[in-house]
């Protein structure tokens, strides 16, 4: 019988900690799409959209993605892949359904509005309406002294599975990826931490429980869809400068002046 190594034990229960203080930052994403509702009539707001809603409970999803709690103000930090079909929607009849998960575990669900965007770094920021006290903000790293060899940690739902955690290292860095809009990501974290569909938006961390990067992109094995192991995030040093101004101006700086 195979004995437990004290460090492996300890190991184990370090990362079932840390999955339980990240969760509550972490959220499900999905877009929606109404269905049922004339493109000529006038939508239905954001804000009329309750839970028992039929057409929202009827809607197509058109798509699911992760994201994490930027402040208590109510900001979401995901990927613009995630949210492009209700960043460019001209029809009105797209919808985000933001997921989280409260301090006692317990699911709620609320309608995120896009503020802002940058598809260049392949970056959005959604605004719910929570209370304050019920959102709990990543605690934010930094990228700029990451080592080759680290431990990292991808949390994220991939295939719809809430509050997936997944382990690795840091693989490389300064790598360029493609973002939604053709334009290089330099910079680029590599990770061999699983990342699947679903994972997209949610927070890389280190071993501390801080936020490293934003889990975007991944090679998949031909014809399988599964993670080949080469998975890529955008660094937190970049989502640092750019997130405020997407909340504040819906657009990042270089696309201002």
């Amino acid at each position: 019988m195979r004995r437990t190594n004290p460090s492996e034990t300890r190991s184990g229960s370090s990362n079932s900690s840390r999955n339980q203080e990240a969760s509550p930052s972490v959220v499900f994403i999905k877009d929606l799409e109404l269905r049922g509702a004339a493109t000529s009539a006038k939508p239905p707001a954001v804000e009329e959209l309750g839970e028992d809603d039929e057409e929202l409970r009827d809607a197509k999803v058109e798509g699911t993605g992760s994201g994490f709690v930027w402040d208590k103000t109510g900001h979401i930090v995901t990927n613009y892949h995630v949210v492009a079909k209700l960043a460019t929607d001209k029809s009105g009849l797209h919808r985000c359904k933001v997921y989280f998960e409260d301090f006692k575990g317990n699911t709620f669900s609320k309608e995120g509005k896009i503020v802002g965007f940058d598809p260049a770094y392949d970056l959005a920021v959604l605004k719910v309406d929570v209370e304050g006290d019920k959102l709990r903000p990543v605690p934010i790293g930094t990228s700029h002294d990451l080592r080759v060899g680290q431990s990292c940690f991808a949390i994220g739902n991939p295939y719809g599975y809430e509050h997936t955690l997944t382990t690795g290292v840091v693989s490389g860095l300064g790598r360029e990826i493609p973002s939604p809009n053709g334009r290089p990501i330099r910079g680029a974290i590599q990770t061999d931490a699983a990342i699947n569909a679903g994972n997209s938006g949610g927070p890389l961390i280190d071993s501390y429980g801080h936020v490293i990067g934003v889990n975007t992109a991944t090679f998949t094995r031909k014809g399988t869809g599964i993670s080949s192991g080469v998975n890529f995030a955008i660094p937190i040093d970049a989502v640092v400068r750019t997130v405020p101004y997407l909340i504040v101006y819906g657009t990042s700086v270089s696309n201002r002046f």
